[in-house]
């Protein structure tokens, strides 16, 4: 469902040399945050019907990964190809406009995931039913808090006709209650063979719910293969960066052979 080939997705010279620097003749140090490119020579895949989870910390390039895969940028090099409808949960409810009510809301961002008007009114019932926000869905969404808007938001994605679900860090969606029905959603998702792609921090999450996955580090391939096999391989690099500060001219990790 997706094939990453030999991606590679370099910075701008300017972010990583400022006027200041380009002045005075001082480079910047390469680092987590610092360095030329976001993503090095990555390849992977995703099959029909598995539960993929990405994890790396901050800074090692998993966002710009999600990008290339929405296809919102292209790589320098490599190609990626996706095979299906993909649905991004991303950050739920930012294409809300807030003046607007919910149910408007509702018809606006289904619109622009794809949703015709007929297809919209057959669901809407469905998705304002999975929200819980039958007494607010006629309030302007300015009214929502944090916590509703995602709801709605959530609910609305999940509403569309689609083949992979590509996650975000957006697990953590109104209350315990709620959350526990989102997870319920996405493993019956998952158990109707629908592919999902999950970035989070999480490792229980992520051990939960996803059989296979990848550990970006420094925007290149740390580890890839059973989550298991991933997360420790993460877990590696969190301890490692929580006792030893990075030192001048420490080298990257160099990306550890893909097996099948």
């Amino acid at each position: 469902m997706i094939e990453c080939n030999n991606v590679t997705k370099s910075y701008a010279r300017g972010a990583v040399l400022g006027i200041k620097e380009l002045l005075v003749g001082k480079h910047r140090r390469m680092g987590r945050f610092t360095r030329e490119f976001a993503l090095r020579d990555i390849s992977f895949s995703v099959e029909r019907g598995e539960a993929f989870g990405i994890v790396g910390l901050n800074g090692s390039g998993k966002t710009t990964l999600l990008s290339l895969i929405l296809g919102v940028i292209s790589p320098n090099s490599g190609a990626i190809r996706t095979h299906g409808r993909i649905a991004p949960l991303l950050a739920l409810g930012s294409g809300f406009h807030p003046e607007l009510t919910g149910r408007d809301n509702v018809f606006l961002y289904a619109s622009i995931l794809g949703l015709s008007l007929a297809e919209i009114r057959e669901r809407f019932d469905a998705i304002v039913e999975f929200s819980e926000l039958e007494d607010a869905i006629e309030n302007p969404v300015r009214t929502y808090s944090s916590g509703m808007t995602a709801r709605l938001g959530f609910s609305t994605i999940i509403h569309t006709v689609a083949e992979i679900l590509l996650i975000d860090e957006v697990l953590a969606v109104g209350d315990a209650e709620f959350q526990a029905k989102c997870r319920s959603f996405l493993e019956q998702f998952h158990g109707k063979q629908g592919t999902l792609l999950i970035v989070s921090h999480d490792m229980g999450t992520i051990r939960s719910l996803c059989n296979e996955g990848l550990c970006l580090h420094e925007g290149r391939v740390l580890a890839r293969g059973k989550i298991d096999d991933v997360l420790a391989a993460y877990q590696a690099v969190v301890s490692g960066a929580s006792q030893e500060p990075e030192a001048p001219g420490k080298p990257h990790l160099e990306a550890m052979p893909v097996t099948h």
